[in-house]
């Protein structure tokens, strides 16, 4: 591979294991076992029964499940090779996944959710014998009210789009409640917010009003205030947004829209650099929620299981998801009655797993400790955008120098002098061991990058992630194709353009539909 000299040796040393593994379903081989289950005690058949025979009919398989048999040691070669080709927060320097707030998880709170006392909890037992897990959900929502300033928290929502589906949910029971549901039919956004809350408001049925920046990338207030009226029902928006810009007026627009009998919900999923800075309350919120995988340093276990924390004003506790965990007559209980509760949104309480790495998380830091995360989370990201708006080809729109945990960046000088896009550029990032993000659709900056480095990160981190950045731009204008033609030390090479992501029809996300979709007239395993 053609490679410009650089201080990267060990990275530009780097070449991902590739392992032609098929998927677990191919590797079915019939009658091949990884676990006998021996037959009832007969002892306890006695007592019991043999645990199938009482099952009423309904409950019971007409045919076998069609799971593949495999042995043991080919199921551990199976996902350790798959482990081999993937990159992770534990993995590389993890700055590139852009608004997803990759940090490092520490490995006792690891350890913690593997623990028999967690592992054999069931979410039904009776509240009497679950007291300790209630208490630290108790005590966690404790430490959201004195991070947010809300008054009630609830963990039920299993990730942040869950989230913001709840607090539409809510906007909107609570205008029923007033007998103005019908008439609040808009959702005010802005475009540098996540795609998510304009898509949550749509699905409960709003029209989506979508605010763009002024002319250095703030919302745009005198357009909020032309569209505003009676039909508000409410205002979503991420501050600082994607483009890691922070709106200092964010209380003006939220009294505006309370002015006019709107509510306001605030996207927090990164709060990474706000930790004991600013708060949702202060603000003028109605409503917040966190991410705990990113901000309190869970993992994302590629999209679950997740939580978004979500708090609320005491006006609006009891439109919440029930139950909500409370603490009367000296014990922890779970209480379902809620006047106005929009209803469950998950089957459980919540992701306790999730609940305890982040309430360990908290109480290890502490109120000070929590503050120099943001503090450092600032740093970090300054130090970056000096460093990147250096290598060239590369820009940060909008203002200049008010950036704080994350910056959307934009190669378009490079694309216009080089041809080298974006999407370019990412795959190059791969031969070095490194991952990188874009953005969300549209490309509002143009040819985008979004980095976050987080806490978690060195200076000696950053300064690798930047000069692959700066190779790569070197190798741009020296010779395009190297990084045109990337990734080469990859598990898979460039693709050809495929316009898969666009048809429906052709997505196969289960064997199942596999199966119907392309190999329809193949025998199921496990027939």
């Amino acid at each position: 591979m053609n490679v410009i000299k650089s201080n990267l040796k060990h990275n530009s040393d780097f070449h991902q294991a590739k392992w032609n593994e098929p998927i677990i379903f191919e590797l079915h081989q019939q009658g091949e076992k990884g676990v006998e289950v021996p037959p009832v005690d007969v002892e306890i058949k006695e007592v019991v029964g043999d645990g199938i025979s009482d099952l009423p009919q309904s409950m019971k398989r007409k045919e076998r499940v069609a799971l593949p048999e495999i042995g043991q040691a080919r199921v551990l070669r199976h996902y350790l090779r798959l482990s081999q080709e993937t990159l992770g927060s534990d993995f590389n320097v993890e700055i590139g996944q852009g608004t997803c707030t990759m940090k490092y998880i520490p490995k006792i709170n690891e350890l913690l959710i593997r623990d028999p006392k967690m592992t054999d909890l069931h979410p039904l037992q009776d509240e009497s014998t679950v007291q300790g897990m209630l208490e630290i959900f108790y005590k966690l929502d404790l430490c959201m009210r004195e991070i947010s300033g809300m008054d009630c928290f609830s963990f039920q929502p299993s990730g942040g789009t869950q989230a913001l589906f709840t607090m539409a949910s809510i906007v909107r029971k609570y205008h029923e409640e007033r007998g103005e549901g019908a008439q609040r039919d808009e959702i005010i956004t802005t475009i540098f917010s996540h795609p998510s809350q304009a898509a949550t408001a749509a699905v409960k049925g709003y029209k989506i009003i979508t605010l763009h920046p002024d002319e250095n990338g703030f919302p745009d207030i005198e357009k909020l205030k032309a569209v505003v009226s009676n039909r508000t029902a409410g205002f979503v928006v991420a501050n600082p947004e994607d483009t890691g810009i922070f709106n200092g007026k964010i209380k003006e627009f939220t009294k505006i829209i309370h002015d006019a009998g709107g509510l306001c919900y605030y996207d927090q999923a990164n709060a990474n650099g706000l930790l004991g800075i600013t708060r949702a309350r202060e603000a003028g919120f109605d409503m917040c929620f966190f991410n705990l995988h990113k901000t309190f340093a869970a993992p994302h276990m590629c999209g679950g299981p997740a939580t978004g924390a979500l708090g609320v004003i005491e006006a609006l506790k009891e439109f919440l998801p029930a139950p909500i965990v409370e603490f009367k007559d000296q014990k922890y209980c779970l209480n379902a009655d809620l006047k106005h509760s929009i209803g469950k949104v998950r089957a459980f309480h919540g992701v306790a797993q999730t609940v305890v790495r982040a309430y360990a998380w908290i109480r290890a830091l502490g109120p000070e400790g929590l503050k120099e995360v943001a503090k450092t989370a600032v740093l970090n990201n300054n130090y970056m955008y000096h460093k990147v708006l250096g290598i060239k080809g590369a820009s940060a729109p909008y203002v200049k120098g008010h950036r704080l945990e994350q910056v959307r960046y934009s190669w378009e000088q490079l694309t216009q002098e080089t041809g080298v896009t974006t999407e370019d550029v990412q795959r190059r990032m791969t031969d070095f061991g490194l991952h990188y993000w874009t953005s969300h659709h549209p490309y509002i900056v143009k040819q985008p990058f979004t980095l976050e480095p987080t806490e978690s990160y060195s200076k000696r981190d950053l300064d690798e992630y930047i000069s692959a950045l700066t190779q790569i731009s070197h190798e741009a204008y020296e010779n395009p194709s190297i990084v045109q033609d990337a990734p080469k030390q990859s598990t898979i090479h460039k693709l050809d353009e495929q316009d898969f992501l666009d048809q429906p029809e052709k997505w196969c996300i289960t064997w199942r539909s596999y199966q119907k979709k392309v190999v329809n007239r193949q025998t199921p395993v496990g027939k």
